[in-house]
């Protein structure tokens, strides 16, 4: 298991995990499989704005919003880092009744407790999966909410699955989609063959537009640092949709019910549909959408010049 930088040692006599060290702090965390801990990092002060921030994946880290810290000091902003359970700095129990949605949902809960948010300065932000997330808790706890940031994230997984089956894989080059499906099909999604098929047809023009090899350390940190044991259930073996645990989600019919600021975040070459994005934020009582035209899945690498401006506007308004 992966552990806290060397920052953390001391010799003391208590977990050194439980220091609080430039900001960050290890955050006790009750489940129904037991008790651990989870990883956050504060940035900046501001008492009437505080971003907490959901990385992707599931099980990815929150390497993934380094860039962040080029524009969100400056602005005033006072945001969190925070590695969910099984991630990064986080505990990484080998339990997967762990990775389920609802359990994800709460440990969110408890992490803002802990922090000390609440409606008057606490505005959560998810990317990709945790995007979803995001949604998922706004539905079940907007009253703690100030606002809400959805990035990246369609609200519904049979569309996202659609988007990818009817505009982004007739796109692709067919020879190398046939290749990537019979590697998905054979359960050999961890050949290297098949990642760079992914990489070559798929990631660079999807998921990040900048070139391979120019990729950003924290991106390149992000990716390795995935723990596949909540991937895979949860996101399914293919990269091209959703099929495991996830595949069913749909919040769509909910999101008239979500009635605190929220901004959506789409840009015009992610795997997600920015149509659709752009029809969730028409149906959030107080939505806002934000459109990143140079931008893919990963925007706040590839669109920062429309995706940082257009998000501190947002957090600025509320």
């Amino acid at each position: 298991m992966d552990r806290p930088p060397a920052s953390y040692l001391d010799t003391s006599g208590w977990d050194p995990r439980d220091v609080i060290s430039g900001g960050a702090r290890m955050i006790p965390l009750s489940t129904p499989r037991g008790e651990f801990r989870v990883w956050t990092k504060r940035v900046g002060n501001n008492p009437d704005l505080k971003v907490l921030l959901l990385h992707g994946g599931p099980g990815a880290s929150d390497e993934l919003y380094e860039c962040f810290d080029t524009w969100f000091p400056q602005a005033g902003i006072e945001y969190y880092y925070y590695d969910q359970l099984g991630s990064f700095r986080s505990d990484q129990p080998d339990d997967a009744s762990l990775w389920d949605l609802g359990r994800f949902v709460d440990e969110v809960e408890q992490v803002r407790q802990a922090l000390g948010l609440d409606r008057s300065n606490f505005v959560l932000l998810g990317q990709s999966w945790g995007g979803l997330l995001a949604l998922e808790y706004a539905v079940s706890h907007q009253q703690h909410l100030k606002g809400l940031v959805i990035s990246n994230m369609m609200s519904s997984s049979r569309l996202y699955n659609g988007y990818a089956r009817d505009v982004l894989m007739p796109a692709m080059d067919q020879a190398a989609l046939a290749e990537i499906k019979r590697f998905e099909a054979e359960g050999r999604t961890d050949d290297p063959r098949y990642g760079e098929l992914l990489m070559q047809h798929h990631y660079v023009w999807h998921v990040c537009r900048i070139p391979r090899d120019d990729w950003p350390d924290p991106l390149n940190r992000a990716f390795d640092h995935i723990n596949p044991a909540i991937y895979v259930p949860m996101q399914g073996p293919s990269e091209l949709g959703l099929s495991g645990t996830l595949e069913d989600w749909d919040r769509s019919a909910d999101l008239r019910g979500i009635d605190v600021p929220t901004l959506v975040i789409g840009a015009a070459h992610d795997t997600m549909d920015p149509e659709h994005m752009r029809w969730m934020s028409g149906q959030l009582p107080q939505g806002r959408y934000l459109h990143c035209p140079d931008g893919s899945h990963l925007s706040q690498f590839d669109d920062p010049r429309h995706y940082f401006p257009g998000l501190i506007n947002f957090l600025k308004s509320i």
